[in-house]
């Protein structure tokens, strides 16, 4: 089976498998070298599911905190309540925007299973044109 013709990173060859008939393996490919940066640029910039984790431990904090103040006394319990109820609002807003990106990512992967199957319909198995 042929192999890629590029060189990685590390110095090695590139043990990929060429696409379209070509030398290069999808990564290599100079056609798809744009859609790669723009892949990880996108995923620099959403910085993962560590977000979300701070931010929910920051409000567990808060929550912890202000439980503290009313057992103790030094918080009102109405305003305790109002503070809770202003928490509980941004849990909401996290959330909601973890959902939003998720959805977002599957929407994006499935676009791209359905961008490779309409590249897959016009190939015949071993890449050449049909």
């Amino acid at each position: 089976m042929a192999k890629c013709s590029a060189i990685a990173k590390s110095g090695n060859p590139c043990g990929g498998v060429p696409i379209d008939g070509s030398q290069w393996c999808y990564h290599h490919h100079p056609d798809n070298q744009g859609k790669l940066h723009a892949r990880g640029r996108k995923g620099g910039q959403r910085g993962g599911r560590g977000r979300p984790r701070v931010e929910l431990s920051n409000v567990k904090a808060q929550l912890q905190d202000l439980a503290d103040g009313v057992l103790d006394g030094t918080v009102d319990r109405a305003d305790a309540s109002v503070v809770g109820q202003l928490l509980n609002i941004i849990l909401r807003a996290i959330s909601v925007d973890l959902e939003a990106r998720e959805q977002e990512e599957l929407v994006q992967r499935l676009e791209a299973l359905e961008e490779a199957a309409e590249v897959q319909k016009t190939r015949g198995m071993y890449g050449e044109l049909r």
